[in-house]
């Protein structure tokens, strides 16, 4: 499994971050916040960016810190827990990852927090896609 995160996989059109906003739904889980917007899947299926306010956390040190630590916890589990379910569904997703608190969290925390809401997003997903509801409708409907 490539643990790799390319320059690909970083969110950087202005247009597609407005969209995001725009149109994307929110998910918060403390000191997290993920706005993602579901879309078709393309090169890549997940596109993200990192957003630690200055106004948050004032010295830069503390920022890079904090973008190191979101980063690596996305790293190394959207490959369980995202990826998979996106790949099957066909979908791709954009996500926004914005640092709620004013004091650094530890990479424990924070990882939990990117557990859960990457299984959110996936749940979501799931929900989205309409092939996977009539499955779903259809297996209730038996029962």
């Amino acid at each position: 499994m490539d643990y790799k995160l390319n320059k690909d996989e970083k969110l950087c059109s202005r247009t597609a971050v407005n969209r995001l906003f725009d149109e994307g739904k929110s998910l918060m889980a403390f000191p997290l916040r993920a706005a993602y917007r579901l879309r078709p899947a393309g090169d890549h299926p997940v596109q993200f960016l990192i957003s630690i306010p200055k106004k948050r956390i004032r010295k830069a040190v503390g920022r890079v810190t904090l973008r190191r630590r979101t980063r690596e916890a996305y790293r190394l589990n959207r490959h369980q827990v995202l990826t998979p379910v996106l790949d099957e569904l066909g979908l791709g997703v954009d996500i926004a990852f914005v640092y709620l608190d004013s004091n650094p969290a530890p990479y424990s925390v924070i990882n939990d927090r990117m557990i859960n809401l990457l299984t959110r997003i996936a749940h979501a997903a799931t929900e989205h896609h309409p092939t996977v509801n009539h499955q779903v409708n259809q297996d209730e409907s038996r029962n």
